[in-house]
């Protein structure tokens, strides 16, 4: 990606909002809260699951472009509030406490409706989330250059391979040579997991997605978005840095797509593979949503911003509030578990089999029931919208 131009202290300027993020950002949460309830995770369409090992699914896109519009999303916040007159201890501290409610969140959202401590997750996405924003928050807000960033980009992917690859694994030996690199249950990741944690606090009871060890390949996925935001708060022309961000997104998927013949393409262990290929393809996306919305709208005639973006409006009824649509989401189907409309069928389960009764394909009636879903949570995201209410952490 071209290096964005940063002097030792920042530019108090007020930045434009960019309505493309929004959008980017409303995508990427109307299709997380899809996959993450399909109905039937076992018989929905390959594309709405994640690949069940290494390799590479559009799912698997999700978690690191929302993670990476958080590095991006990031400058723009902490300039905003630069601009204002916030001293920087202020926004530190606000930078702390955002992080905590993020995690306790992300708490709530495993644990809800039970609350039960024997087999709490303390891992997940939203934990993941606040780690990495705490990092890439008050990293920018110490040295708002870019040269420190890269270095500690390039430290994290090449050290977690080296981790990987070359440290052996106890009680199992040396991944390549005495079990397979990348095995299900003798790598580092899982291993470290395991003796932080008993198998009932794992997601998958041997390991956890979203585990310590990974998290240093995630802040590399955040990382990339800050490295993005300092690009795009450059003086240069809008289009020039659409192109620079394609580019840079087009590096990431060739890289990516490389480094996995020797470290492959891994969603649940976070991959150095796969934070390039994953953030070469949310590079594109952005640089497309900026062509669409931030460019070629700014051509057509009619000025009125909201007119402009009305046709956006699904969409960013969702990025406008993502967080809150992501937990309501989350925690729906836990409110929904005590109703049973039929004997041992809870009310979601009774739903997709009332699709699956019309629609016999039950691929087809789980992606129906994802749009449905979907539809469901984004109903009070609209009136939240429509009330120009921003529930900001």
């Amino acid at each position: 990606m071209p290096a964005a131009t940063a002097t030792s202290q920042p530019v108090l300027v007020k930045p434009t909002r960019m309505v493309s993020l929004d959008v980017l950002r409303g995508l990427t949460i109307g299709f997380m809260i899809m996959v993450n309830n399909n109905g039937d995770g076992e018989k929905a369409y390959w594309a709405m699951k994640h690949a069940a090992w290494n390799g590479f699914t559009p799912t698997d896109l999700v978690f690191p472009t929302f993670l990476f519009l958080i590095g991006v999303s990031t400058v723009f916040s902490t300039q905003s509030r630069l601009a204002q007159g916030a001293p920087k201890l202020s926004i530190f501290l606000h930078t702390v406490r955002r992080t905590v409610i993020l995690y306790l969140l992300g708490l709530v959202v495993n644990s809800f409706p039970f609350f039960n401590l024997h087999t709490m997750r303390f891992y997940g996405v939203l934990p993941r989330i606040a780690i990495c924003y705490f990092f890439v928050a008050t990293l920018y807000l110490i040295s708002p250059g870019w040269k420190d960033k890269v270095a500690l980009l390039i430290a994290a992917l090449i050290g977690y391979w080296l981790l990987m690859r070359f440290v052996p694994v106890p009680g199992y030996g040396l991944p390549g040579r005495d079990v397979p690199l990348l095995d299900h249950d003798a790598n580092l990741t899982a291993w470290l997991d395991r003796q932080i944690f008993s198998a009932p606090h794992l997601y998958e009871r041997t390991r956890d997605p979203e585990g310590l060890l990974s998290t240093i390949p995630a802040l590399g996925t955040a990382l990339i978005g800050l490295l993005t935001g300092l690009w795009l708060r450059t003086s240069n022309p809008l289009a020039q840095k659409a192109r620079g961000i394609a580019i840079a997104g087009i590096s990431g998927v060739l890289l990516g797509g490389v480094w996995n013949i020797w470290f492959p393409i891994n969603k649940k262990l976070w991959t150095s593979s796969y934070v390039l290929f994953a953030a070469g393809l949310s590079l594109l996306l952005l640089a497309l949503s900026i062509w669409i919305i931030d460019i070629r709208g700014q051509r057509e005639p009619d000025a009125d911003p909201s007119r402009r973006y009305r046709r956006f409006m699904p969409l960013l009824v969702f990025g406008v509030n993502a967080i809150a649509a992501y937990v309501l989401s989350e925690l729906l189907p836990g409110a929904l578990e005590f109703i049973h409309p039929r004997p041992g069928v809870s009310f979601l389960p009774w739903c997709y089999l009332g699709i699956l009764k019309v629609i016999p394909n039950p691929a087809f009636a789980s992606l129906l029931y994802s749009f449905a879903y979907a539809g469901v949570c984004w109903i009070p995201m609209y009136v939240l919208y429509r009330k120009r209410i921003f529930i900001k952490i």
